[in-house]
């Protein structure tokens, strides 16, 4: 599934935002503060919403006031949170726009769902055909969708209740007869923002059956024991990797103790003895986690990771960037924050995103669209060098004028 447009309204600093035509890279740059964490929170505010209800979801972002926290500031608490998303899925064997629609305010001092949508896009020109359409807990559903989309059906629709702060495609997803709920539920619940923990990752681990490496990375070892025991090629091509861009890093392996447990050791080129990954560089395990990540087959295919550059030499910066690029290249789609000029000068014009904040606000502004950006990228200068000499500085104005 590919996101080729989404739009957040009333969500923190995120008043009005909306990108469209989004590649399969997604590049985001901007001061601290500038509000890139609060759009990668969208992602996982989402998720949680789908795992644990509207009420839940918005405590966890914003504490006891919940809504109240979370709602732009400045905005009336009759005011809803919008966001709209839409995604190209393979559905009954075709290709098709699908958009998710979901708007959060509060009835009688309570946060409920005042709108969720999903609905199929069959032509361009057309609105969406709406499989799923809840308001206050009621709502319809088609449950012949698979009929309609491969002939011309007549529409069938049941009605349902359910809580007014739970996701319908929390419940109708479980079943397989709402077959694009299902897709959309699968795929939300992997999402998980990429904040690489190492000492998270550290030490004896017990084995579990997580489907892939989680954003902290405190599954690392039991990831990297199911890839070294399953996908022995997956593995050895990651250990290959390391060992081409760290010489020192001699070989890598998972062991599985008589206790259970499971520990990752490394060992250096000099030394023919292991050790655990206790005593290994940060910037070294982080590497791994992030090709474990990228190279995992049951990794979601939509990554967020946020400032990878942290512990990592800069020298690793352009080639980790490269990682990410052949990861969207294979079909998967991977939105990432940074400061380091060495991954943006590894990134594609088309890539690249800039955050302004004014007034409590944040914008995203596409490097393409400001002349200045494009002028001097087709000239051949690097992003990352633009970026350290703030030549970004005016984009937004520039773009506004189209000069």
């Amino acid at each position: 599934m590919i996101i080729e447009e989404i739009r957040i309204q009333n969500f923190k600093a995120l008043k009005d935002v909306h990108l469209t035509n989004l590649p399969g890279m997604a590049v985001f740059i901007g001061e601290n503060g500038s509000g890139k964490s609060t759009f990668f929170h969208v992602f996982s505010f989402l998720r949680d919403c789908l795992r644990m209800g509207v009420r839940l979801a918005l405590e966890k972002e914003g504490g006891l006031r919940g809504f109240r926290e979370v709602i732009t500031r400045g905005e009336a608490l009759t005011e809803k949170i919008r966001i709209e998303i839409r995604f190209r899925a393979e559905i009954a064997g075709a290709s098709r726009l699908v958009s998710y629609v979901l708007e959060i305010g509060l009835d009688d001092k309570k946060p409920v769902v005042m709108r969720e949508t999903l609905g199929t896009i069959l032509n361009p020109s057309d609105a969406p055909l709406p499989l799923i359409d809840f308001a206050m807990g009621k709502g319809s559903v088609i449950r012949n969708e698979m009929e309609i989309l491969t002939s011309a059906a007549e529409v069938e629709v049941d009605f349902h209740s359910i809580a007014p702060d739970t996701l319908a495609i929390a419940g109708l997803g479980m079943l397989d007869r709402f077959h694009t709920a299902q897709q959309v539920r699968s795929w939300i619940a992997g999402w998980d923002v990429s904040d690489f923990q190492s000492g998270e990752a550290r030490g004896k681990k017990m084995r579990e059956e997580g489907e892939h490496l989680t954003g902290s990375g405190e599954n690392l070892s039991s990831v990297a024991y199911r890839l070294q025991e399953e996908a022995p090629e997956v593995f050895r091509k990651i250990v290959e990797t390391i060992r081409r861009r760290l010489p020192g890093v001699g070989n890598i392996a998972v062991e599985a103790g008589p206790d259970g447990g499971l520990y990752l050791r490394f060992s250096e080129r000099a030394f023919d003895d292991a050790f655990l990954d206790l005593n290994v560089s940060d910037g070294t395990l982080r590497l791994f986690a992030y090709l474990v990540l990228l190279h995992d087959p049951r990794t979601c295919r939509f990554l967020i990771v946020e400032e990878p550059e942290n512990q990592l030499h800069p020298e690793q910066m352009f080639s980790l960037a490269e990682d990410f690029q052949g990861f969207a290249h294979g079909g998967g789609q991977v939105f990432v924050s940074t400061h380091s000029p060495q991954f943006l000068n590894a990134v594609e014009l088309e890539s690249l995103f800039l955050f302004r904040k004014s007034d409590g606000i944040s914008r995203i502004y596409r490097l393409q669209d400001d002349p200045l950006t494009t002028e001097l990228i087709l000239g051949g200068d690097h992003p990352g060098y633009l970026w350290t000499q703030g030549l970004f500085a005016g984009v937004e104005h520039r773009i506004a004028s189209g000069s």
